[in-house]
């Protein structure tokens, strides 16, 4: 009787347990989430060491408990023992010295030394290892014995093992006996920064990334080219920066601070809209109507001077931004907005018919933009996306097979739901502008999203609207990314934005790591973030 009402405790993940302290002493421990189902994780028998699911009795140990962080973790095998808590002289040490920088961070982070590779191994220790086989980013930490084990196939997932580690004795907590297994569900969980209209400091994003890793996100998009303001400083056009810049010594430690946190920095230079800024140095390059009236923002892609420039900094800043992914933007080409754009921009159409047949359209001349710029980036070993609203149907011209949809919107001209993407085979990431838009000054139906609403209504498959795209697509759909756009600027400050994406941020990898319905409720889940800090 009394093991089955401990184990309903346990798959209800309430009530409060009592562990015994390392030292002995008794103190409350709050319950926990074993698993997206409710349901506690018994032993696997194929792993070796693994505590058995029915433990001798001990004279002063309950069952362990899973432990509280965020995202949850997905499985924890409860065991009997005392934890493991951070003291004043004990080590991390590494099976690899390419976990070196795993193992000093999370010994600075502990109070911790630091004592590099070695078998050798004490009561007391954490050890982090290499080993194993499957997703990358996954990983297993062994509390036993008065020590912790964090091992995982890649440097990745036994980063994520600390991470988890930091959260469970934060404040003077303790870690679990037992073991955890625990990977992401999605691929890409993602931040997004628009640094062209609203210029961030280089301690502010480098503060970003510190609590990003933390909860395990793993990208970090930066728009820093828009019609406002180009943002990073140009060696092959340094007309076009604006003088509020980061220096590419700024963004070089940003990218190494990011990379520490196995997180990948994903730039974007949009085109062939939202070039104001180019634009502004090259007013030859802006597209005119046929009445020669400007178009906001817009370049003309029938000039080999626009292709030029645009290919100039794409080759730049690959050697910048180091990680493997670009976004090439091709969002709000204004020539497409109006209603006949081959009368409106004759130029266009004539060079859409030499490019493509009698039939080309000023459409196909902008699928061609976009793929010319994926063979740029192509060449330099990256994996692109590009935004929903800059592939078109009907067209002759077909966007490149191996770009990746950025759906965002279903407001734009044409708008075709995700599953007609997900159909023709495309992979999707989801940044579902009802759900992870925090766009400043809250402009047209936009407004402020909240944690809760993430929490309790959105899931990686709902990527347009409310609804979700059928199970069958779920593979397709890499992630997600929570986007801070900069339309007013000056509507909030960088605090203010901070404050405001904090629970959005943490809602949303909770719900990326696992989509299913968290165990805690959402009042307990902010008491949760709040806890943990």
């Amino acid at each position: 009787m009394v093991t089955a009402a401990f184990v309903g405790t346990i798959a209800l993940g309430t009530g409060v347990g009592v562990w015994a302290s390392a030292d002995g002493g008794a103190r409350p421990q709050e319950g926990a989430r074993h698993s997206s189902s409710g349901r506690v994780s018994g032993a696997d028998p194929a792993q070796p060491g693994a505590p058995s699911a029915s433990p001798s009795p001990s004279r002063s140990y309950p069952l362990s408990r899973a432990p509280r962080t965020i995202p949850a973790v997905r499985s924890h095998t409860p065991a009997r023992g005392p934890g493991w808590r951070p003291r004043s002289g004990e080590r991390v040490v590494v099976s690899d010295a390419g976990l070196a920088d795993e193992g000093r961070l999370v010994a600075g982070e502990l109070g911790l030394t630091y004592a590099g590779a070695t078998d050798e191994v004490r009561t007391g220790d954490v050890r982090l290892a290499l080993g194993g086989g499957g997703n990358g980013e996954s990983y297993t930490m062994t509390v036993r014995n008065g020590r912790v084990d964090i091992s995982g196939p890649a440097e990745a997932g036994v980063f994520y093992g600390t991470r988890t580690l930091k959260q469970e004795v934060h404040g003077g907590g303790t870690a679990p006996e037992g073991v955890v297994r625990d990977e992401p569900a999605k691929p890409v969980r993602g931040f997004m920064l628009d640094i062209a209209r609203k210029p961030y400091s280089e301690s502010w994003i480098e503060d970003r990334i510190r609590e990003l890793g933390d909860l395990k996100f793993n990208e970090l998009g930066l728009h820093f080219s828009d019609d406002q303001a180009f943002r990073i400083q140009s060696s092959t056009h340094p007309e076009i920066v604006s003088p509020d810049h980061l220096t590419k010594a700024q963004v070089g430690k940003i990218v190494e601070l990011a990379n520490s946190r196995h997180i990948t920095v994903v730039p974007e230079i949009d085109s062939p809209g939202h070039l104001g800024a180019v634009i502004a140095a090259h007013p030859d390059l802006q597209l005119r109507n046929a009445n020669g009236v400007a178009t906001r923002g817009a370049i003309d892609i029938s000039k080999p001077g626009s292709a030029k420039i645009v290919d100039d900094l794409l080759n730049e800043y690959a050697g910048l931004f180091t990680g493997g992914q670009w976004n090439l933007g091709g969002d709000e080409y204004q020539a497409l907005t109006v209603k006949d754009p081959q009368a409106s921009y004759p130029q266009l159409a004539a060079a859409a018919r030499q490019r493509y047949g009698s039939g080309g359209t000023v459409a196909d001349l902008a699928t061609g933009w976009l793929n010319d710029r994926a063979d740029t980036i192509r060449a330099h070993g990256r994996t692109m996306r590009a935004w929903n609203d800059g592939f078109f149907r009907g067209t002759s011209a077909q966007p490149a097979k191996d770009l990746q949809v950025a759906y965002w919107t279903g407001k734009e001209i044409g708008a075709r739901q995700p599953a007609e993407y997900l159909s023709a085979g495309r992979k999707v990431v989801n940044y579902n502008d009802e759900f992870l838009y925090y766009v400043l000054g809250q402009p047209q139906t936009f407004v402020y999203p909240t944690g809760q609403r993430i929490y309790e209504q959105w899931n990686p498959r709902v990527v347009r609207g409310t609804t979700a795209v059928p199970a069958r697509y779920d593979g397709q759909v890499l992630g997600g990314t929570f986007a801070v756009w900069g339309d007013f600027p000056h509507a909030q400050t960088q605090d203010q934005v901070a404050a405001g994406v904090r629970m959005p941020l943490r809602a949303t990898v909770q719900k990326l790591w696992d989509p299913g319905t968290p165990a805690l409720s959402w009042a307990d889940f902010r008491k949760l973030a709040d806890r943990l800090g």
